[in-house]
């Protein structure tokens, strides 16, 4: 059985080279990837892709190739310790390899909730700072969109927050758009104040907002310093995770090689085995999840 699947993958192989054999083989097979790949991606992961192209930091081919063999290498010799079934070590090689685009999408996602973060304090700084001379939040606004500190999509949405305040005559339905769209902290209360201001028409407003750009550099400061715990936090998490693997190797040593390849032959022990690979790796996925999600938020 494992020597035809073997001449199956080989045939299969021997096939796409004669048909494109004036063309690079592996390249075929990338671009065919992401052919398939760019069909049934999610809209938002196309997005963060594409701005982690545009800051530097989207992995190159050869990047992604070494993670592929990596988690392929690991894989393939926990199975095979677990198991000893080279089709078992086969499948989860393939299981895990699926993984590796969302991994991909946790990845861009959050260095996308950096980027965001970081536009959104120069867009309140900014803001607080134009506001002070000018006196106007629209004309704050402006001053801000026009200095060229801001990129797409935080300049794009204050773009429109001018149109809005132009169209309407108030500001309020531009800072509810805001609002929805950057749910920090620093956005609502930073607009709360502007609306305060705008509606009470408060003349001496220098030491609100003085204290509003003090919170917001607690705040950076708060977030920085949470980034750098959590990035600390993740490798000792991926540490225990792995190591969680290989406590199998423990039983053989205490059972015996032979012994243990005697209790492989019972159904309810290659399930439990089964169990066991596959709630660690949900709990490793989970804290991958965790690191990536909700960066900057308050």
């Amino acid at each position: 059985m494992i020597e035809l699947i073997i001449l199956l993958m080989i045939g299969g192989f021997w096939l796409i080279y004669r048909n494109y054999r004036g063309q690079n083989v592996s390249k075929y097979f990338v671009e065919q990837t992401q052919v398939l790949f760019n069909r049934f991606a999610p809209y938002s992961f196309q997005v963060v892709r594409e701005k982690t192209k545009q800051l530097g930091q989207e992995y190159t081919f050869r990047q992604y190739t070494i993670q592929v063999l990596i988690f392929s290498a690991f894989t393939a010799i926990v199975s095979w310790v677990y198991f000893y079934n080279l089709i078992v070590s086969v499948i989860y090689v393939i299981i895990v390899i699926m993984f590796i685009p969302y991994l991909s999408f946790l990845r861009c996602k959050r260095i996308y909730s950096e980027f965001l973060f970081e536009q959104v304090q120069v867009y309140t700084t900014n803001t607080i700072m134009e506001f002070a001379t000018t006196q106007s939040f629209v004309k704050a606004l402006e001053g801000v969109r026009n200095s060229g500190t801001l990129e797409d999509p935080v300049k794009r949405d204050v773009s429109h927050m001018i149109e809005l305040a132009y169209q309407n005559g108030t500001i309020d339905e531009s800072l509810d758009y805001m609002n929805n769209l950057y749910p920090y902290y620093i956005v609502k209360n930073m607009h709360q104040l502007f609306l305060q201001i705008t509606n009470e028409g408060a003349r001496n407003s220098a030491d609100s907002l003085e204290n509003m750009q003090q919170d917001i550099d607690m705040l950076v400061e708060s977030v920085y310093r949470d980034r750098i715990d959590r990035a600390s936090f993740h490798k000792q998490f991926l540490q225990f995770g792995l190591m969680l693997y290989i406590l199998v190797m423990t039983v053989q040593y205490l059972v015996g090689t032979d012994s243990y390849i005697n209790l492989l032959e019972k159904w309810y022990v290659q399930a439990l085995l089964h169990f066991t690979i596959l709630s660690n790796s949900y709990f490793l996925l989970k804290g991958e999840k965790y690191y990536n999600e909700n960066v900057g938020a308050e």
